[in-house]
């Protein structure tokens, strides 16, 4: 016997198959029963694989496919037969992204809000993170090239090595590496045209520190 909200997701999720779409994301699930947190969906989803009326197919990041639905249960306006393919679940995370920053001179910091960026949650862990476009190559011998999307971990202080936003002077923000030396914070460039930038430590504030990087090839 199915819970009440068992019952609902597997429904839902038939129904959406049933049109010949994916399934809905973990956003979408939770908001269509009235769930406060994602946790509760992947709950669900388990019972219900656990069960046998879904199964998670092997080589598929998040998918699903429905084996059965409930007892007594149908439709006259959906055939209950179950289609062939999977649907894939959209189990992502949106996280803000606060527009451009510098990965040269540093530009005027940014602090509106310009959208989101939609990232599976392994790709950042604990914590509260935002995102990022690079504007810039100093960064390259990193990995971190001109137009990439970086996400950026919120933190007010980091360790050598880090690669870090900072705000410098309480103006412009640049993504830069990070070493202290002689009561002295060094800004250092991954790119040999660029020269380091030194700083006394009033002058620079850490506001992250790199977690994962996005990437397009269009």
């Amino acid at each position: 016997m199915l819970t009440k909200k068992q019952r609902e997701l597997l429904l839902l999720i038939n129904d959406r198959m049933q049109d010949g779409e994916i399934a809905p994301s973990f956003d979408e699930m939770r908001e269509a029963l009235g769930l406060k947190s994602k946790s509760g969906i992947h709950r669900l989803i388990t019972a219900l694989v656990e069960r046998g009326y879904l199964e998670r197919l092997p080589n598929r990041a998040r998918a699903l496919e429905v084996k059965r639905l409930p007892e007594g249960y149908s439709s006259e306006a959906k055939p209950a037969s179950i289609p062939p393919n999977a649907a894939i679940i959209s189990d992502l995370q949106s996280i803000p992204l606060y527009g451009r920053i510098a990965a040269g001179s540093p530009i005027e910091a940014i602090r509106d809000e310009n959208g989101s960026v939609d990232i599976p949650p392994s790709m950042i862990g604990s914590g509260d993170h935002y995102a990022l476009k690079v504007d810039g190559d100093s960064m390259i011998k990193a990995g971190i090239n001109d137009g990439d999307t970086v996400i950026i971990k919120k933190a007010d202080h980091a360790n050598d090595g880090d690669i870090v936003v900072a705000l410098v002077d309480n103006e412009e923000v640049t993504l830069k590496r990070l070493k202290r030396s002689n009561g002295q914070v060094i800004l250092i460039p991954e790119n040999d045209a660029y020269n380091e930038q030194v700083y006394t430590p009033d002058q620079v504030q850490i506001q992250g520190k790199l977690a994962s990087l996005i990437r397009t090839y269009h």
